[in-house]
């Protein structure tokens, strides 16, 4: 993880001067707890399975990435230079936690994983850009009968 101390000075006052909101200690909505829950993930990874169409500069598009899948089925396609791939080239979960969530499915900690799963690419286009795609998003999530998102910003 860096840390704004690792970071150029210019960097890090870049990232200081977005504003971020505390949150208060209760949710934002109720529902049922986390272990009668449907899940899914969706990331700013950039990733989409081996022989899909890679993510473009400006792509504001999604990949369907099915539950299923095995993490060494995906690859990465963020365009962006300044991205550190390294983590995920070790590790798929650190930005697509599909093996951690198995995990708290077997033992009875989440209710399910979703049958599909989204990726975006991060740092592309401008946020109006993304609505038409994430009220989409969120319509094939409402399908699947997700009621818990993580998301995963990369």
């Amino acid at each position: 993880m860096v840390r704004l101390s690792d970071l150029a000075e210019i960097e890090a006052n870049m990232l200081r001067a977005i504003p971020c909101e505390p949150f208060d200690t209760e949710p934002w909505v109720s529902g049922p707890p986390l272990r009668e829950r449907r899940v899914a993930i969706v990331t700013t990874a950039g990733l989409h399975r081996r022989g899909e169409q890679n993510f473009t500069v400006s792509d504001a598009s999604y990949r369907v990435v099915p539950g299923d899948v095995a993490g060494s089925d995906l690859v990465m396609s963020h365009i962006s230079v300044n991205f550190d791939r390294s983590g995920f080239q070790q590790d798929v979960n650190v930005v697509f936690p599909i093996d951690r969530l198995r995990e708290l499915e077997r033992v009875g900690e989440i209710g399910s994983l979703a049958n599909f799963h989204y990726s975006f690419m991060g740092a592309a286009g401008r946020p109006h850009d993304f609505e038409p795609t994430a009220r989409e998003v969120a319509g094939l999530l409402k399908e699947d009968g997700v009621n818990a998102v993580l998301l995963c910003p990369v």
